[in-house]
């Protein structure tokens, strides 16, 4: 299935029915009185995080959704019927904001987490609303209240605890198929990797983290360079940073500090939290170097990179290095735990109540038409 994690769309609430203006008309029953109904409510729109889906594909070619308005209401109190609500299904990890201003208005960051992104409009009244001591046959009734639309950005975040980030062909993808069941693409030319691709790592029988494989970033990224600028959002998600650094590459001129560099320059500018986001360096491809210099390359990256804290040496290929690096980190999980559920996630009660329309609602309830009748 192609991964899309972007997509464009219009959501309208139904109308609201309008409400009767009508009178009993009975034999033997004179001046009966009003008795029309009132309107039902038309369809609300929502949107419902599911972990079964794990792209926005569909909404690239379906892009328009309208749900049903309510049933007029009738003579002999007849109240019209409301309509259901249309709910839509997106992954888990989509946000929701407004196309036009860019407001964020949802995070459905979890499994049943809704939005309601357009809520439908009142039904009318009916006549037999208006009926008073002074105003015994009211010809009075509303016409239902326009249901609220929407043009909605998504935006897919990739939910994983651990990301892998560095520049094309350092391994990540190597990496995540060594300790994981992932699959991902693996060959020897850059931008193999087209989209992120997660895998579960199992340390233990009861112990396992979320792994992504994020595409390669160039330096530029951050304004839009390269495939990795697209999924840097992606990023954002994680708990923790792996940045990946082909310590041995295959172009004698290519400065694996100044690459690595570039990358932390990318996080920088892109953003800020993201750059300052724990993050670990990961040198990889040791098994290319000679056992005796392993040590004293290691070092001086290390020295000229001008990183003070603990480096990890891996070869993905082989395997070396790979379960301590995987034990390391999850015991580094267990002692920073994920945030917890603010509580209105937690009862999945509705994150967003009042969306602005594209086109301002119509003050028709407020409008009485005279001597009309159902």
């Amino acid at each position: 299935m192609k991964f899309v994690d972007e997509a464009f769309i219009e959501v309208y609430a139904g109308d609201g029915g309008n409400g009767a203006a009508s009178f009993r008309r009975e034999k033997f029953i004179p001046r009966g009185g009003p008795d029309g109904g009132d309107g039902g409510r038309g369809g609300s729109i929502y949107l419902i995080a599911d972990r079964n889906i794990n792209t926005l594909l569909d909404y690239r070619f379906l892009k328009i959704f309208r749900a049903k308005r309510g049933e007029n209401g009738g003579g002999a109190d007849q109240y019209g019927r409301g309509s259901d609500d249309k709910v839509l299904r997106v992954p888990v990890g989509t946000v929701v904001s407004d196309a036009d201003t860019g407001e964020t208005l949802a995070d459905l960051a979890h499994h049943e987490a809704r939005a309601l992104v357009a809520k439908g409009g009142r039904g009318g009244w009916g006549n037999l609303h208006y009926k008073s001591s002074t105003n015994r046959a009211p010809k009075q009734f509303q016409p239902g209240e326009k249901g609220e639309a929407r043009r909605l950005h998504l935006e897919l975040k990739v939910l994983a605890d651990v990301g892998l980030l560095g520049m094309p062909n350092v391994g990540k993808s190597t990496l995540i198929r060594a300790v994981s069941a992932a699959q991902p693409k693996v060959a020897d030319y850059p931008f193999t990797t087209l989209a992120p691709s997660l895998g579960v790592v199992r340390v233990d029988m009861d112990k396992s983290f979320v792994m992504a494989d994020i595409p390669g970033l160039i330096e530029g990224a951050a304004e839009g360079a390269g495939l990795g600028h697209q999924f840097l959002r992606h990023l954002q998600r994680t708990r923790l940073l792996l940045h990946v650094v082909d310590l041995a590459p295959f172009d004698p001129d290519t400065d694996p500090v100044q690459e690595a560099r570039a990358i932390v320059e990318e996080l920088r500018r892109y953003d800020e939290a993201l750059y300052h986001k724990p993050r670990w360096l990961v040198l990889n491809k040791i098994d290319m170097i000679e056992e005796s210099e392993r040590e004293a390359r290691i070092k001086n990256f290390a020295q000229a990179f001008g990183w003070e804290e603990k480096v990890y040496a891996i070869s993905a290929l082989t395997g070396s290095g790979c379960a301590a690096l995987m034990q390391a980190i999850s015991y580094w999980l267990d002692e920073h735990p994920a945030e917890a559920l603010p509580p209105e996630e937690e009862n999945n009660t509705p994150v967003l109540l009042t969306p602005a329309p594209i086109d301002a609602p119509s003050d028709a309830p407020s409008k009485l038409r005279q001597g009309e009748t159902s």
